[in-house]
């Protein structure tokens, strides 16, 4: 068992036995290989179940309003910059939060490594290095191999809010360009673009795992359950895919922290990542804005400023 590990039962343990908080949200062991699941530790004899490593996917924000009482949360940085936006938005009370902060060098691509050894079986991680057992044959990996592709492009891996940190700091490396990825999108032609989403979109089933894994769809209902008006059929269509995708993307235009929950949950593969990223990108060049960084900062959307870069963006007559 690792240090960060160790601390993490240590400090859960103490807070609930002082009686600072009701619960702990964090980790456990999954009952499939390289899977952690969350879990919600309510007394100190249950702190030996919560873990740390590379299989901690969830963004552990999405439940944290959802939890009755005094908790405290397990959160690595993109966990926190949706802590940041929900308490912008005043969907959490700061002082019924303890946040447990955890420096993350990313979590497993399980999509990569199924697509080449089958169905896991069995999996261990030991120094960096995860071996793998599964129906089409065995397999050893470097974590830099697996890493899944969010957290490739991650800006933040430590925690931008906390009440404690455990483990060293990350440093991060200024030299990858922010956003080559959208950029590489962006080079392509019109037709190429559309041809790419008409297979993302033709891909999705509206299971709305995407949906419920958002730290920040958290609507009573969402617009795609309305009846009136009413928005899409029942039935699964690539054009009513990409409306519900798009209208996912726009709300949450200069609030989404790419935390990639979205991508892991789809059961379909289907590439959600690339609507938001294009989003993210367009806002923080039109207003300088990157989301969840600074509990002082606010919305990009619910603010105005006579210095907006808005002249590029007129319709000349």
């Amino acid at each position: 068992m690792n240090k960060i590990i160790s601390d993490i039962r240590e400090t859960a343990r103490q807070l609930l036995a002082d009686g600072k908080v009701d619960v702990v949200i964090g980790y456990e062991k999954g009952s499939l290989p390289l899977k952690a699941t969350p879990c919600f530790v309510h007394s100190a004899q249950e702190v030996d179940s919560l873990i740390w490593d590379e299989t901690c996917e969830n963004n552990l924000a999405a439940f944290v309003a959802k939890t009755p009482g005094k908790k405290a949360i397990v959160a690595k940085g993109c966990d926190s910059r949706a802590l940041v936006v929900l308490l912008q938005e005043n969907q959490l009370v700061r002082d019924d939060l303890y946040i447990i902060g955890v420096s993350c060098h990313g979590v497993i691509d399980q999509r990569k490594i199924g697509a080449e050894v089958g169905e896991i079986l069995e999996a261990s991680i030991t120094d960096g290095k995860i071996s793998v057992k599964g129906m089409e044959g065995d397999k050893e990996y470097l974590f830099a191999e697996v890493k899944d592709a969010t957290c490739q492009t991650c800006r933040y891996p430590n925690p931008v809010i906390e009440d404690l940190h455990l483990g060293e700091l990350i440093q991060v490396s200024q030299d990858v360009a922010a956003f080559a990825d959208v950029a590489a999108m962006e080079n392509k032609s019109e037709s190429e673009r559309q041809e790419y989403f008409k297979e993302q979109m033709s891909k999705c089933i509206r299971c709305y795992a995407c949906r419920n894994a958002c730290p920040l769809c958290y609507c009573q209902e969402c617009f795609v359950d309305c009846n009136s008006p009413r928005w899409l059929t029942g039935g699964v269509d690539r054009a009513e895919n990409l409306l519900f995708q798009a209208g996912r993307v726009l709300h949450l235009a200069g609030r989404c922290v790419d935390c990639g929950a979205c991508s892991r949950a789809c059961l379909q593969g289907v590439d959600i990542r690339a609507l938001n990223r294009k989003m993210t990108k367009d806002v923080y060049e039109m207003y300088n804005h990157e989301s969840g960084i600074s509990e002082e900062g606010k919305p990009a959307l619910n603010v105005y400023s006579a210095n907006d870069p808005e002249e590029q963006f007129l319709v000349k007559e």
